[in-house]
């Protein structure tokens, strides 16, 4: 969700810089199911916009006409959306809308944090029931230093009364793609609309250029041992798809002492264990942590064809792995990927 919220900050910068009064709506509880799960936020200016959105689009409009009275009084309130009458979707949101006018420092602590990929922590404290109430509204702590989403606003006595709502939001999560062919255009896009940040790595060999992955962090790196400066962290997935059986050792060799969640491999199973054997030839010592953390052939068994379906395979293994879901992965497949054409 970190993505999303610092989505949310660029645009309010951008709507106060047009002195526009902005709202953000957040779903702080929730009582049988909906279609986003409390922490989902959105953001609501006075001239009739929004951005994001806390569910699958039904709720966003009367958000907007209960924000109407914050956008008048400033002062926070909760609001109720029960979707059991409704929509049939059997399911109670709370969510609290306040006014989101953090101060300078906030903004420049918050994106320090976020371009050096430090955790934070956000709390919104709340009443569950409809109306305005004292002390309401959000902190977030970044570095141990506490920010109100409303400069004008940081009250603390009354919160003792009310319920906390708690998130600890982790770096933004990275696609790190090694090769900068036509398939690793697709795998960018992908893991763009996923509202990943993605970073490509690409030979001066190879025929893509920037303009193919528009959107993405495109770098050039000499040789691969220089891989070990993209700050890559258990927030960070892997793709090797160089084509290029020695350069992906190479990189598989720089990458041993690294902690990222995912490392695919491209092609067959057979391609992949003669990888890891001659890595664990070369790394006689590496961990079998890091090793865990190898999935090739890379993907889900989907029936994948087309380079934008191995995309759609590659991207939901690295979803499945990140969320602890259980799939059935191409690493457990034995024999060959395709299935024979009819």
């Amino acid at each position: 969700m970190t993505h999303e919220f610092k989505t949310l900050v660029e645009t309010a910068i951008a709507w106060k810089k047009d002195n526009f009064k902005v709202v953000l709506a957040t779903v702080v509880a929730l009582d049988g199911s909906s279609y986003r799960r409390p922490g989902v936020r959105m953001l609501l200016n006075n001239r009739g916009f929004w951005k994001g959105a806390v569910s699958g689009g039904c709720v966003e409009k009367e958000v907007y006409r209960e924000s109407e009275r914050v956008f008048e009084t400033g002062q926070p309130k909760m609001m109720t959306y029960d979707g059991r009458y409704r929509l049939g979707c059997e399911g109670v949101l709370y969510i609290l809308l306040e006014f989101f006018n953090p101060s300078e420092a906030f903004n420049q602590a918050f994106f320090y944090g976020i371009k050096n990929r430090k955790p934070f922590k956000i709390s919104s404290y709340y009443k569950k029931e409809e109306g305005e109430f004292q002390g309401m509204g959000s902190v977030v702590d970044l570095n141990a230093t506490l920010f109100s989403m409303n400069a004008d606003n940081f009250p603390k006595d009354e919160r003792n009364q009310l319920t906390v709502f708690k998130q600890n939001m982790q770096p933004c999560f990275k696609l790190l793609i090694i090769g900068a062919e036509h398939d690793a255009v697709k795998l960018s896009q992908y893991g763009l609309l996923t509202g990943w940040e993605v970073t490509v790595v690409a030979r001066t060999s190879e025929l893509k250029s920037a303009e193919h992955f528009s959107g993405t962090r495109l770098i050039q790196l000499v040789v691969p041992e220089d891989i070990t400066a993209l700050n890559i962290d258990n927030q960070t997935a892997i793709v090797l798809m160089t084509h290029n059986f020695a350069i992906d050792l190479r990189y598989l060799v720089a990458l041993k002492n690294s902690n990222p969640n995912y490392i695919g491999l491209l092609g067959a199973t057979r391609r992949r264990d003669d990888l890891l054997s001659q890595l664990i030839e070369y790394c006689p010592n590496i961990s079998d942590d890091f090793l865990d953390v190898i999935y090739g052939p890379a993907g889900i068994d989907i029936g994948s064809e087309t380079p934008e379906e191995i995309a759609l395979s590659i991207v939901s293994e690295i979803l499945a792995v990140t969320r602890n879901r259980e799939t059935y992965s191409l690493r457990k497949k034995s024999g060959k990927i395709h299935s024979k054409l009819k």
